[in-house]
C-alpha cells in the first residue's frame, strides 16, 4: 500500500510537469470535452489522486481488515476487492464532477452575468465546503470513517466473501465521501496538478479521519475556508469595480 501510494504521488508529480498537466484541473476541461481519449486521461488522473490522497486516510480500516483475514489462502484478493470497492466509490464521485462541471461551464456561457463573473464559483466552492463542516452530515460520515473496527464489524460478515469485500469497500468510499466530497472540490477548483495543495489537503483529511485529535480542527478548518471564500469574493467584486480618478 506504501508503495502503491508513493508511486501514485510520483505519478502526479511527473504528471503536472508534463504536456498534459492542464487536464488535471478543471481550467482544461475546455478540450476533454467531446474527446473521449482525453476523458479517459481525465477519469486516470483522477483515479491516481484520489489513490494519493484518499487511499492513505483509509489505512487503518484496510490495515484492520487485512488483520482479520490474515489466515484465509485468499486474503491478498480480498484486500484488493476491499480497495477496489473503495476507488470505484472515488471514480464514480470524480465522475459526477465533471458531469457538474460540464453543467456549470454550459451555464456560465448561457449567462452573461455569470460568464462576466466566472470567478465567483470558485469563491463559492470554498465557502460552501466552509460551511459543510458544520452540518450533521459530515459529523456523522467522519464519525463512521473514525471507528473502522465498528465498521467493520457492522459490515462483515464472512459470507460471499469476496462480494462482501467489495460492499465493505464500497460503503467505506461512500461514508469517505460524504466526509470529504467538499474538500474534494476546493481541490478541484484548485487544480488538481497542484501538488502543494494535494499534500495540505490530503494531510488534513488524514489528520481529521484518524488522530485522536482530528475532530478539533473540524471549526477550524471551517472558519478558514469561510474566511477564504469570502475573501475571494470581495477581491472579485473590488477587481469589477471601475476606478475613477479624480
Amino acid at each position: 500500500m506504501a508503495a502503491l501510494i508513493a508511486l501514485a504521488w510520483l505519478t502526479l508529480w511527473a504528471w503536472g510537469h508534463s504536456p498534459y498537466g492542464r487536464f488535471l484541473g478543471h481550467h482544461g476541461l475546455e478540450e476533454v470535452r467531446g474527446n473521449a481519449v482525453l476523458m479517459l486521461v481525465f477519469v486516470a488522473g483522477w483515479v491516481v489522486m484520489v489513490v494519493a490522497m484518499m487511499l492513505p486516510t483509509s489505512l487503518p480500516l484496510i490495515s484492520l481488515f487485512r488483520t482479520l483475514v490474515r489466515r484465509r489462502e485468499d486474503r491478498a484478493r480480498l484486500v484488493a476487492l476491499l480497495v477496489a470497492g473503495y476507488l470505484g466509490v472515488w471514480t464514480l464521485f470524480g465522475a459526477a464532477v465533471y458531469l457538474g462541471d460540464l453543467f456549470l461551464h454550459e451555464a456560465v456561457e448561457g449567462g452573461s452575468w455569470l460568464e462576466a463573473n466566472a470567478r465567483f464559483v470558485a469563491a463559492g466552492t470554498v465557502t460552501l465546503a466552509g460551511l459543510y463542516q458544520f452540518t450533521p452530515l459530515k459529523h456523522h460520515c467522519l464519525q463512521k470513517c473514525r471507528s473502522p473496527l465498528s465498521f467493520i464489524a457492522g459490515h462483515w460478515h464472512g459470507r460471499d466473501e469476496a462480494a462482501q469485500a467489495l460492499r465493505l469497500g464500497a460503503h467505506h468510499g461512500l461514508f469517505c465521501v460524504g466526509c470529504c466530497w467538499s474538500l474534494m472540490l476546493v481541490m478541484f477548483a484548485v487544480g488538481l496538478g497542484s501538488l502543494g495543495w494535494m499534500l495540505v489537503l490530503g494531510a488534513v483529511m488524514a489528520v481529521e479521519k484518524n488522530a485522536s485529535w482530528g475532530r478539533r480542527i473540524g471549526t477550524p478548518l471551517g472558519v478558514v475556508l469561510l474566511g477564504w471564500g469570502l475573501a475571494l469574493g470581495a477581491s472579485e467584486v473590488l477587481t469589477a469595480q471601475p476606478t475613477h480618478l479624480h
